[in-house]
């Protein structure tokens, strides 16, 4: 029971994280749809829903059999509620997400570099976002680093998911490339958040000793 409510929490995030691609791919002013993707974190966050790019992070402060699972089970649920929200739209919205094969096919015209360290720069951005809404209790990393990763075209692993769906990447000749990206983007995401929550580690255990 504890497993599948871990894998429940990871899919809760999932379809947020999808409805939140939905309102950019349907915004025709990419900043607004940039902005108001912010929801599908704000959601996750208040609700304490289980993301896998704003927990992975937290790996370089402990590394328990718990969070272990947590982490895991949440990622597989993920998957699963950014990919069956991807079908959703895609069957209930057509041709007003005209948008989405193409930025589907353009993902997967990256190179391997390239999606990991879109995804590495990326998983920075979630590691502020959600620390600083854990630690100040401020929604300001949220709504700022998100459109900030966004428009910058870095790879949000989870997002990509629901992307790759909703643009049917993942059909025929393209689930092969479409499951090497989503895994790229998710070691990337994982490296970056990891690589500045070291950073976050290091500056606590500084003002520690002062």
């Amino acid at each position: 029971m504890l497993i599948l409510k871990r894998v429940f929490s990871g899919v809760a995030s999932g379809v947020l994280i999808g409805i939140g691609g939905t309102v950019y791919l349907l915004c025709e002013n990419k900043i607004v749809g940039a902005v108001m993707f912010s929801v599908a974190l704000l959601c996750i966050c208040y609700k304490g829903f289980s993301l896998f790019t704003g927990k992975v992070g937290y790996l370089a402060f402990s590394r328990t059999k718990k969070e272990l699972s947590v982490l895991f089970c949440g990622l597989l649920g993920n998957f699963i509620g950014a990919v069956c929200t991807g079908f959703a739209v895609m069957l209930s919205f057509g041709a007003q997400i005209a948008s989405a094969p193409g930025a589907a096919a353009a993902k997967l015209a990256q190179a391997p570099y390239e999606t990991f360290l879109r995804a590495f720069m990326c998983g920075i951005l979630m590691y502020m976002a959600v620390s600083i809404f854990k630690n100040k209790k401020s929604p300001l990393g949220i709504i700022f680093c998100i459109p900030t990763f966004i428009l910058c075209g870095f790879e949000h692993s989870i997002a990509d998911m629901y992307y790759l769906t909703a643009g049917l990447a993942w059909t025929g000749e393209y689930i092969g490339k479409a499951l090497l990206f989503c895994l790229l983007a998710v070691a990337g995401n994982a490296a970056g958040a990891v690589f500045i929550a070291l950073f976050d580690k290091t500056g606590e255990q500084s003002d520690e000793k002062k």
